[in-house]
């Protein structure tokens, strides 16, 4: 399983959402945004595989970009927020899972297990 895992449910239908790109990045030493890992939202609404099982990212700044906007728009539902970051740190190489309760015109998200 990768060190990374998030899922999205959607509130408004009370159901996972599937089909949301979403990308991992990392906040290098010049302040730059790297591309880590990307993934699309499963049935069960779930991304496992951002990065590969053996890989284990340093302490640091990490984010994670979900496209909400498109997802929505595939719907015909208009929402308020076209993409929602989630930034958060990375203290050791224990795992971290990061999911997104998302409504189309609000979300939130907190540190899962």
């Amino acid at each position: 399983m990768s060190q990374i895992t998030t899922h999205v449910l959607d509130t408004s239908k009370g159901k996972p959402a599937a089909g949301i790109q979403i990308v991992l990045e990392e906040l290098d030493k010049d302040h730059k945004w790297t591309t880590r890992g990307k993934g699309e939202t499963n049935s069960d609404g779930r991304v496992s595989d951002l990065l590969q099982p053996e890989v284990r990212l340093d302490p640091g700044t990490y984010r994670l970009l979900f496209g909400t906007g498109v997802y929505f728009k595939k719907q015909s539902v208009s929402c308020f927020y076209p993409s929602v970051i989630i930034i958060f740190e990375v203290t050791d190489h224990s795992h971290y899972h990061v999911p997104l309760l998302l409504n189309p015109f609000g979300y939130s998200t907190y540190r899962g297990s």
